[in-house]
């Protein structure tokens, strides 16, 4: 395993160091699209599992509640693993608790008895998905320098969007259309996808974690304090940039926001797909596959326009094309399939832009010698609020009684987002030592 160096970044960016980053992205797509988005829940969410509009509202409440619980534990999880020097160890502990969790996903039968297995499943697998994701958006700083971080960012995001289409076609002809032979009844084909994805993710994880260099810069020297004591450090780095830096905090509300937003886009979508629009579990797959496609495309070819033209212009755009697709889908349900197949996949453009250029942003607007407590911070603030789509989507489909109304709470979490963003500043802000 690669030793730890006392630096806060890189002089040169390293491709082998780059790759063996964007591997773990690659290998999330076991979670991030076949478990949350178009797989499991797809599943979980059936008529098996209960009356169609109860369902999607408990998945929403279980994530909602699992977005609750990160946001009285992550705050002070980078924090900690910084100031520890233990990064990768933690990074590696909460990987390998979704790799577990995603296995036992083999166990929930088709049987409303097993709902709430499903949902605790999917749940708990959110939290430590997020834990780890603190950490691992932390070590973008280790594996990239200011001149490629943006490029480096969208080439991790876009990873995870190529691993997602490699791992759902792998799920669609091996699994749904018979390629493996598992037999078609009690959920076996998506119960047995779901060993498959554990094993993806827990392979892939491997070369960050045998390539990149522990963390041992600025926020590793700082001391080390008990966990409640951290919650008081936490209040006092906030109240210390909101002096002077106030754009920095202005945007960190401001992408926590949207960015819980972005996350609904993916978590819900394939729900949608099959409550709403009439998708078969082959169909939302195939979708799956086309959003991957478009979402990875876009993203990594972002990346190199946020080098050059900077964050704000392309998360702007991004977010404005967002609320428009979201309100098409809405609007336009009753077309049928063609409107979630071109709307969707106008979500999907737009999804992957948004979220990599987020990381860069807050990057070129940290002070020197800030970067960690601020990525941090940046962490901090997403999971905080990571509870906000899971409940819009929730409630709107509570009060309506109609899935479908369920994309206005997220299209209003992005508006929202959005309009907090616009009077940010994207220049560097100078900050006393």
């Amino acid at each position: 395993m690669a030793a730890a160096v006392d630096a806060d970044g890189p002089a040169r960016t390293s491709g082998r160091a780059v790759l063996a980053w964007g591997l773990w992205d690659w290998g999330s797509a076991a979670f991030n699209a076949v478990v949350t988005t178009f797989v499991f829940t797809v599943y979980l969410t059936s008529e098996s599992f209960g009356a169609s509009g109860t369902v999607e509202a408990q998945l929403g409440w279980a994530l909602a509640g699992a977005g609750l619980l990160i946001a009285l534990l992550a705050p002070v999880t980078g924090q900690r693993s910084d100031t520890s020097g233990r990064r990768k160890l933690w990074l590696a502990v909460n990987t390998y608790i979704v790799v577990a969790m995603t296995a036992a996903m083999v166990f929930v039968a088709p049987d409303p008895a097993y709902l709430w297995l499903g949902l605790l499943l999917v749940a708990a697998g959110n939290i430590f998905f997020e834990f780890a994701g603190v950490n691992y958006n932390a070590m973008l700083s280790q594996v990239s320098t200011p001149r490629s971080i943006g490029r480096v960012s969208g080439f991790g995001w876009g990873m995870g969007y190529v691993g997602g289409i490699v791992l759902l076609l792998i799920v669609y002809f091996g699994f749904i259309q018979g390629l493996f032979g598992v037999p078609d009844e009690d959920g076996w084909p998506v119960r047995l996808a779901m060993v498959v994805s554990a094993v993806w993710f827990g392979l892939f994880a491997l070369p960050v974690l045998l390539t990149v260099p522990e963390y041992r810069g600025a926020g590793a020297r700082r001391e080390r304090i008990g966990f409640f004591a951290s919650y008081a450090r936490l209040g006092r780095d906030i109240a210390r940039l909101w002096r002077e830096s106030r754009h920095t905090v202005w945007f960190l509300l401001a992408s926590a926001v949207f960015r819980d937003g972005l996350a609904g886009v993916f978590t819900f979508g394939g729900v949608l797909a099959a409550s709403v629009f009439g998708f078969s579990a082959g169909e939302v797959i195939i979708f799956a596959i086309a959003a991957n496609v478009v979402a990875g495309v876009s993203t990594i070819a972002v990346g190199a326009l946020d080098d050059k033209l900077g964050a704000k212009p392309v998360i702007v755009a991004a977010l404005i094309g967002l609320v428009v697709s979201g309100l098409l889908v809405f609007f336009l349900h009753d077309g049928g399939q063609i409107v979630f197949w071109t709307a969707g996949l106008a979500l999907c453009l737009f999804v992957g832009p948004a979220q990599s250029a987020s990381r860069t942003f807050l990057a070129r607007i940290i002070p020197a010698g800030r970067e960690g407590e601020v990525f941090g911070l940046y962490a901090t603030t997403g999971r905080a609020v990571s509870f906000l789509a899971p409940t819009m989507f929730a409630l709107f489909v509570a009060l309506s009684g109609e899935a479908y109304y369920g994309i206005l709470g997220i299209v209003l979490v992005l508006l929202a987002g959005l309009l907090l963003l616009l009077p940010v500043r994207a220049t560097p802000q100078k900050i006393a030592d």
